[in-house]
């Protein structure tokens, strides 16, 4: 029978294809958000049930991914896709068609991974859910076709996000094993580097009327 671990899993399997299908930035953004949510409740289903982690830590965790990867980040992404007038992604390096095919084919490469690759026994003593492993492969592989196949520098953001999202699930086998803090400095880590790429939109934005990154390769000495 799946449990809710498993279930949670699926959910960001779905949003990371529905990123990939779509061409509006708004959308994309508030499945980030969405992702955000499910993987705050990730350590919560995770290891509650059990009782073999600190509840405090894993509190912290939840409500820190919450925080961070549901509210703050998606927030100022939306802020500037709107200061700078996008939104849709316009004739991006892959279309969106193919991008689905090619989404599609990196889960199934992440399920055969996970099946393939042997790994070190899970803090706490065996896993937890079945695709923690093949979703956390296939949100960093989708992360980075996000990267590479889009043009604006939203959806770029959110290709980041989700490869951060990917680190963050298979993160989820050493919870109890890595102090709290440690994690917390992670996100806040996440949370800097949004917020540098968020005034860096602001001045291509404003400088080029747009946010589609092309534009870098015009500037000169």
């Amino acid at each position: 029978m799946t449990g809710a671990p498993d279930v949670l899993l699926l959910l960001v399997l779905v949003t990371d294809l529905f990123i990939v299908a779509s061409g509006r930035l708004k959308a994309c953004v508030r499945a980030t958000a969405a992702q955000g949510v499910l993987l705050a409740a990730l350590p919560l289903a995770l290891w509650v049930p059990r009782g073999d982690a600190n509840l405090a830590h894993v509190v912290v965790i939840g409500v820190g991914a919450l925080v961070v990867k549901a509210i703050v980040i998606p927030s100022r992404l939306l802020r500037s896709a709107r200061e700078a007038g996008a939104r849709r992604e316009v004739a991006p390096y892959v279309s969106l068609h193919v991008s689905v095919l090619m989404g599609a084919l990196l889960v199934m490469l992440s399920l055969w991974l996970a099946r393939a690759l042997a790994l070190a026994p899970a803090a706490g003593g065996g896993e937890r859910a079945a695709l923690l492993v093949p979703a956390s492969f296939a949100t960093v592989l989708l992360g980075f076709l996000m990267l590479v196949a889009r043009r604006y520098a939203v959806t770029q953001v959110v290709g980041y996000l989700m490869l951060d999202n990917g680190v963050f699930i298979f993160g989820q086998r050493l919870v109890g094993a890595v102090p709290v803090l440690v994690e917390l400095g992670i996100l806040l880590d996440l949370l800097a580097a949004v917020f540098v790429m968020g005034i860096a939109m602001h001045h291509i934005g404003r400088e080029f009327d747009h946010i589609d990154t092309r534009a870098l390769s015009t500037l000169r000495d």
